[in-house]
């Protein structure tokens, strides 16, 4: 097995090639805590930042993601300590200017592109944001669709944004007060009111483990 030298916050380690960050500092002796989620890539938990061997410029990613290199130095990003309004979205109004009232730090943004540079979904973040600054709920809502709340964004921009948060108040303005309905999950809340899957649910949660696991490897799936 080849080993290659990483330095996790200034201390070198060998570690095998070819290997996650992730994977690198668990075989390292580290023991995530915290820092880790889904080990897949959508859950954001996992952002670290690192500097890669002769190069002065730092960059940012996700440590289930991306692959340890020859004299990297890295370190992850336990907690980014964002601001992040506190709202009861059922008393919103979603009128254009609602995000700016929470978030008026969005017109400092400079479409430097910084923030579509950094994220790990490549998602256009830079584009939902002049979205927003321009009242346009729905287009942040879709812009933003698949972002895992990793903050990495957050942590490179000038303008000390918070995408992320910017994102979420939009989805779920778009969620609660504009998008259409489902006239079957209305049905299916109130069955679930009225007690219709109580006994299923009883029967399930008296299952042994090995029955559960089999029942769900045997679920049928929707495609």
């Amino acid at each position: 097995m080849e080993e290659i030298s990483i330095f996790v916050m200034g201390k070198e380690y060998r570690v095998p090639k070819g290997q996650t960050i992730m994977k690198a500092l668990e075989y390292a002796g580290f023991f995530y805590i915290r820092g880790a989620g889904c080990r897949g890539g959508f859950c954001g938990a996992c952002g670290t930042v690192y500097r890669k061997k002769d190069s002065y410029r730092l960059k940012v990613g996700l440590a289930c993601q991306d692959i340890v290199e020859e004299g990297m130095y890295l370190a992850q990003i336990p907690f980014y300590p964002a601001n992040k309004k506190l709202y009861d979205i059922q008393k919103l109004s979603p009128r254009p200017e609602v995000i700016i009232s929470l978030y008026p730090e969005i017109l400092r943004c400079i479409s430097c592109g910084s923030c579509n540079k950094v994220c790990p979904q490549d998602i256009k973040v830079m584009e939902y944001i002049n979205a927003a600054i321009r009242g346009d709920i729905e287009k942040v809502a879709e812009l933003s669709f698949d972002c895992i709340l990793c903050g990495l964004c957050a942590s490179r921009c000038p303008a000390e944004i918070v995408q992320y948060y910017v994102a979420l108040l939009a989805r779920r303005l778009y969620g609660a007060h504009i998008q259409k309905k489902a006239g079957h999950l209305k049905v299916r809340l109130q069955e679930i009111a009225e007690g219709k899957f109580d006994k299923e649910i009883e029967d399930l949660m008296r299952l042994e483990v090995g029955l559960l696991k089999e029942r769900y490897q045997k679920r049928e799936i929707e495609v």
